[in-house]
């Protein structure tokens, strides 16, 4: 569902009526005769709607997060802002960039418009911007041929599909030297062969078949994201690069979990 379209579509009728009413309706109305009850709604309604609309599409943007393939560091029910503005100002609706400002860099949590399906919205971590050379082989992610520190901190249990008990390895992970937690699994291969599609851009990576190692290139205006939950993402090993032209913003904040009040209030990193 795209929510910017209906607050549009909204703030469009009302604002529409509210004006057709300053400029012709009300001429025809005595001085004393009661408003239209649609007029008055209109008129209630369209300052609300215009002040969400704004925030919304070029402040604030909140997000309820569906999955785990963001754990450890965001969980199921989490309800996050997302920064609207960090990467430049855009066209509502048609998400057109119009003002540059900041491009994304590696470790940004990231809302995007899922290159396969632009109607759903996905948050993953930016590893890879335009040139680079990300490899993920053994577990471990090297861009532009340099290693990306790691150091096992602790260890995360969960639930899984299936209602399979999951023990995966925590780590901190060091992309731009900013520190983040990602978590694997032992034994789990670095990716899924079979789940891998033939994407745009697909020419520029190399993987191995039997699903140890794989190598991209980004091409220019777009992003390699990987998950931080790394054995359980569906993300651009699979289904490729996110163009520029995608991008929503920048999580930054989680201020409601319903089953977890202590994590209202944390900063994202």
């Amino acid at each position: 569902m795209n929510f910017a379209l209906i607050l549009f579509l909204a703030l469009a009728i009302t604002g529409g009526i509210w004006l057709l009413d300053v400029l012709l309706l009300k001429r025809y109305r005595d001085k004393d005769a009661k408003e239209p009850m649609l007029v008055e709604y209109a008129k209630s309604f369209f300052p609300v709607i215009l002040i969400v609309f704004g925030l919304r599409s070029f402040l604030v943007e909140p997000f309820k997060i569906p999955s785990g393939s963001m754990m450890p560091t965001l969980l199921i029910g989490d309800f996050i802002l997302v920064n609207k503005f960090t990467y430049g100002i855009r066209l509502p609706v048609i998400n057109q960039k119009i003002v540059q400002l900041n491009d994304p860099q590696r470790g940004d949590i990231m809302v995007f418009r899922y290159p396969e399906d632009p109607g759903l919205d996905y948050i993953k971590r930016v590893v890879g911007t335009p040139g680079d050379v990300v490899e993920y082989r053994d577990k471990k992610l090297t861009v532009n041929g340099q290693p990306v520190p790691t150091r096992q901190t602790s260890t995360y249990s969960y639930v899984g599909s299936g209602l399979n008990y999951v023990t995966a390895l925590v780590y901190d992970e060091r992309l731009n030297g900013e520190g983040h937690a990602m978590m694997t699994e032992p034994g789990k291969p670095d990716f899924f062969p079979p789940q891998v599609t033939d994407f745009p851009g697909r020419e520029n990576c190399s993987y191995n078949a039997d699903g140890v190692g794989f190598k991209c290139t980004v091409p220019a205006g777009h992003y390699f994201m990987m998950g931080d939950n790394r054995d359980a993402s569906n993300d651009s090993r699979y289904w490729g690069f996110v163009p520029d032209g995608n991008i929503v913003g920048k999580a930054f904040f989680i201020w409601m979990n319903f089953d977890d009040f202590g994590r209202i209030g944390t900063t994202l990193r």
